[in-house]
């Protein structure tokens, strides 16, 4: 196995040999044991199921060529061992999960294309012979089908046996070959490293209305068409003027021997006598024998022109038409009134080409002289040029076959040479980019991409691979930059959050009694925060972001006590009511101080979470709290996470008018305003936290 992912190419020419070999091996069996099948596709089917399209039509191709050494005729059926291969892989790949089906429609596509071809080739090509010819015969005779339709009947009967054998003897054979053994018998020229094989990356690259790879084939097809319809039809004019050149030597040659033939002397002679001479006899039957010496030669006459027509002197029975006797005469054919005046002059004229109820027929005229020169009637000798056109039309026929063959074949070495060298390599760099250009905003993951990207390898030796190292060198140096920006990011935010934890020192400063407050409620909220995440509550609110934001603006949430006075924010007693109405007013001052903030920066960032804090973490669930009253779920989620850890924080510390509470008291007072004064699921997780809780409070809280 190590040895075919190292040689994939080795493999798939041996895949070839083998089927190839399987095929002509099958073939020579079936004709030695006289077995009515042909079996001269199983290879072929074989390897087109394992490997693909060009290996099933290179063994396709192969096979015949191969066969066409011994049997010459034989490369004239290529064409359907190739539309077979291509058939075979298509069908496999499609039914690849329905094998059953897929070897059904295989049966009948092979014997509709093996049939319908098998029969219709030897209609145009006159040396091949149809072997349904005596089934086609029974067939017509019932008289339901014309001959056309009885051929293609019997082709599709005997064929039928011979492509259901050799499909279950080709799927007999993958059978017993492991999928993963053959996934290595395609042809590869993938000279990259991609991390999905060639089926994912067509799978993530599509297209609007056609893709480059159907372009290509398309104009493929297209030049390959064009050239291939104009050097037939050249051809075809070639063929027949070199054959009319031929014909018309002959059929000059064969007048001018009947004309040696004739006594010039004694034309009149014969025309006074009704041709009872001994002489004309002789004469007669020596144009007899010319005439059967050939048979191309269709009709031979010698006519004697006169300004009313043809007098009759030699004339022969036909099987299409009886002799006109001597002397009779003939009205002047259609073909032939253009040269009457260098007929009644006795002159040489060129071989005329004529279509009329005689046939299609090339005529040559040689004029006969007597002795003192003067011409005194025409040889004429008629070369049926039917067998011309259907010469004709079996050439074109011969060379449709024989370039369908070349041309399916160069169609699928083409499109297997334009997928490695040009569409594999773009739907590699286009999905890379894709996947570079969604991906997360983790710099890890732009890294990752990145280092993906350039164990592409691509190497066409081209245009494609300055590409690639221009794309790679983008994505390395976007990676970068983005990196140089993270780490201004980072700065940044290090510095705003210094800034914060300054403006809340200040605050703190003046309250001696916080100690550490800012500290403490911003590790208890994201404990709290991380807590409703992980049991799944608030979770389109709950983002990275978000607990980002509340964490890092937690210590604003105090900010507004700048404004309270010293005396009632430091008073070591209970607040009076005068003074408690003060106090409350840092949520309004904080909430405006924040905006302020907001406002001057112009920045859609965390302050305005900040600014939720600070405005309503003294607001409770069921309302009753302030500075609006607000209640439940109205209450922003970073205010209701944050009056647990300040209440909390609170309860925990020492104030100049109290003691720090027992923790076990502190919980029993949290729990008790689990849904009234607190969010019963940020109690919830909190209770649930408290390991990590008596971390945060051990820390600050050691004296």
């Amino acid at each position: 196995m190590e040895f075919l992912r190292k040689k994939p190419n080795l493999t798939a020419l041996f895949l070839c040999g083998a089927g190839v070999a399987v095929n002509l091996i099958l073939n020579s069996a079936a004709k030695v044991f006289e077995i009515p099948l042909y079996l001269d596709t199983v290879g072929t089917i074989a390897v087109a199921i394992m490997g693909g399209y060009l290996p099933g039509v290179m063994v396709a191709f192969v096979t015949n060529t191969v066969k066409a050494v011994l049997e010459p005729l034989s490369l004239y059926y290529g064409v359907i061992s190739v539309l077979i291969a291509v058939f075979a892989a298509f069908i496999s790949n499609r039914y690849r999960q329905r094998r059953i089906r897929g070897l059904i429609l295989m049966i009948a596509v092979f014997s509709l294309t093996g049939g319908i071809l098998g029969s219709l080739i030897p209609m145009f090509i006159k040396d091949l012979s149809f072997d349904g010819e005596a089934l086609s015969l029974i067939i017509h005779d019932t008289g339901l089908f014309s001959p056309g339709i009885s051929s293609l009947l019997s082709g599709l009967i005997l064929d039928l046996p011979d492509k259901a054998i050799s499909v279950l003897m080709a799927a007999s054979i993958v059978h017993f070959i492991p999928e993963s053994f053959y996934r290595n018998f395609k042809f590869s020229m993938w000279m990259q490293n991609p991390d999905a094989g060639d089926k994912d990356i067509k799978k993530t690259t599509e297209v609007r209305i056609v893709s480059l790879r159907v372009k290509i084939l398309i104009v493929m097809i297209v030049s390959l068409t064009v050239v291939a319809v104009v050097c037939s039809l050249l051809s075809v004019q070639v063929y027949k003027r070199m054959t009319i050149d031929e014909h018309s030597q002959l059929a000059v040659g064969t007048a001018k021997l009947a004309s040696r033939v004739i006594n010039g002397n004694r034309v009149e002679e014969y025309l006074k006598s009704g041709g009872e001479s001994k002489d004309y006899y002789l004469t007669r039957n020596s144009l007899e024998n010319i005439l059967l010496s050939s048979p191309e030669i269709a009709f031979l006459y010698v006519y004697k022109i006169e300004p009313e027509g043809f007098r009759v002197v030699f004339d022969f029975d036909t099987e299409k038409i009886p002799a006109d006797p001597i002397g009779s005469l003939i009205p002047f054919y259609e073909s032939f009134i253009p040269y009457i005046p260098e007929l009644l002059a006795g002159e040489n004229v060129e071989p005329i080409i004529s279509n009329d109820q005689y046939g299609f027929l090339l005529t040559a005229a040689v004029p006969v002289y007597d002795s003192a020169g003067r011409c005194v009637c025409y040889a004429i000798a008629d070369v049926d040029l039917k067998k011309l056109e259907m010469d004709g039309r079996s050439f074109l026929a011969e060379m449709i076959t024989v370039f369908l063959g070349f041309f399916i074949l160069l169609c699928v070495f083409s499109i297997w040479l334009v997928n490695y060298h040009l569409i594999l390599p773009i739907n590699s760099i286009v999905r890379c980019m894709d996947e570079f250009s969604h991906s997360s905003n983790t710099q890890k993951q732009m890294d990752e991409d990145v280092k993906m990207f350039r164990q592409l390898g691509i190497h066409t030796g081209d245009e494609l691979e300055n590409l690639f190292i221009a794309a790679g060198r983008l994505t390395k140096n976007q990676a970068e930059q983005m990196r140089s920006i993270r780490r201004l990011s980072d700065s940044t935010a290090k510095m705003q959050d210094g800034l914060i934890i300054t403006m809340a020192d200040l605050v703190e400063s003046r309250d001696s009694d916080t100690g550490a407050h800012v500290q403490k409620t911003s590790a208890y909220v994201k404990i709290i925060a991380e807590g409703l995440q992980k049991k799944g509550y608030y979770l389109t609110k709950l983002t990275p972001k978000f607990i980002s934001d509340i964490v890092r603006s937690a210590p604003l949430h105090d900010i507004g006590k700048i404004n309270i006075p010293d005396e009632v924010l430091n008073k070591p007693g209970k607040l009076d009511p005068e003074e408690y109405e003060i106090m409350k007013t840092h949520t309004t001052a904080g909430k405006r101080i924040i905006e302020n903030a907001i406002s001057t920066v112009k920045g859609d960032n965390y302050l305005k979470e900040a600014r939720n804090m600070a405005a309503y973490h003294h607001e409770k669930w069921d309302g009753t709290g302030y500075p609006e009253g607000i209640h439940g779920e109205v209450i922003p989620l970073s205010a209701r996470i944050m009056a647990v850890a300040d209440v909390f924080d609170a309860l925990t510390s020492q104030r100049v008018y109290k003691k720090a509470f027992p923790l076990e008291k502190a919980l029993a007072i949290l729990e008790e305003g689990k849904g009234t004064q607190f969010d019963p699921k940020c109690i919830e997780v909190f209770m649930e936290a408290l390991p990590e809780v008596k971390v945060i409070l051990h820390k600050y809280n050691q004296g």
